[in-house]
């Protein structure tokens, strides 16, 4: 047998060595653990703030401090709430309610966004309708709720309402976002023969993303008032229903409960749009 030392093979004496895993100081392990601490603190000091307040509220029912009836009780909550979900009533008003918000989110969105885009192709229609868009934007959207009744029927006049309480909101964001992009990449590329076409879609709307989530972000909450208020003018469902309806047969209960999921619904529908946010920064190279 040869004594000869085996040959390794090539991949194996190619195969760059693992670097050495850097220690961390004592000073940046004590920062993280600091700041994990303060996080943990946030987090405590908000369930803190929460149950301090459903706390007050239970103990002020009892005592009478405030009359049940007329503000109910977190525990009066907690069985109307199991009740409600048990006779399916609650998760289908707020299935309604959350579908019809995200129409008019999308509708908005896409609305404000192509609108947004033809005041910065053309400088004379954003000169012409800027005054219309700051006395619309002015203008309060619940006295267009008899029109869009009228117009549009019990229906699709919740979603006219959504729509138009945040469409101009979008409109002036985005515009606003897009006159912010330097003007001197858009030189460059108007010198090299580039179209308008090419520019808002190689530079303009690439730019922008930060922009646009940020008027995503703020239509969540305004999209959703615009479905509740519609559906208090001619909806015979949803979550704004039910609350006109416990107004009106006194069971406070129900509209507590009905406000709650609104909350519960409000924070869904922002955390959705957040993790869509952080998607679309990621993949455009954005540093958060």
């Amino acid at each position: 047998m040869s004594s000869l030392p085996v040959r390794e093979s090539s991949a194996a004496q190619e195969a760059p060595a693992a670097p050495a895993a850097q220690p961390v100081s004592v000073q940046y392990a004590r920062y993280l653990r600091a700041q994990k601490r303060a996080a943990r603190l946030v987090r405590l000091s908000r369930l803190s703030v929460l149950a301090a307040f459903l706390a007050l509220w239970e103990l002020a029912a009892a005592l009478q401090w405030v009359d049940p009836m007329l503000t109910s009780k977190p525990s009066s909550l907690a069985s109307s709430f199991m009740q409600f979900s048990l006779e399916g009533n609650l998760l289908r008003h707020t299935w309604i309610t959350g579908v019809e918000t995200m129409v008019g989110l999308m509708v908005s969105m896409a609305a404000g966004t192509a609108i947004a885009v033809l005041f910065w192709w053309s400088s004379y229609a954003s000169k012409v309708l800027e005054p219309y868009m700051v006395v619309l934007n002015a203008l309060p959207k619940v006295a267009l709720g008899p029109i869009f009744y009228i117009w549009l029927g019990d229906r699709y006049s919740i979603y006219g309402m959504a729509v138009a309480i945040s469409i101009i909101v979008t409109i002036m964001m985005i515009e606003a976002g897009f006159r912010e992009i330097g003007k001197t990449k858009l030189k460059v590329m108007e010198s090299f023969g580039a179209t308008k076409l090419q520019m808002l879609r190689m530079v303009l709307l690439p730019a922008s993303v930060p922009n646009l989530i940020a008027a995503l972000k703020v239509n969540v909450g305004l999209t959703l008032v615009g479905v509740i208020m519609g559906e208090f003018l001619s909806s015979k469902a949803g979550l704004g229903y039910l609350i006109i309806y416990g107004g009106q047969v006194f069971q406070m209960d129900m509209v507590m409960v009905s406000i709650a999921m609104l909350a519960v619904l409000s924070i869904l529908l922002y955390g959705i749009v957040t993790v869509i946010g952080r998607f679309a920064m990621k993949r455009n190279h954005f540093e958060e």
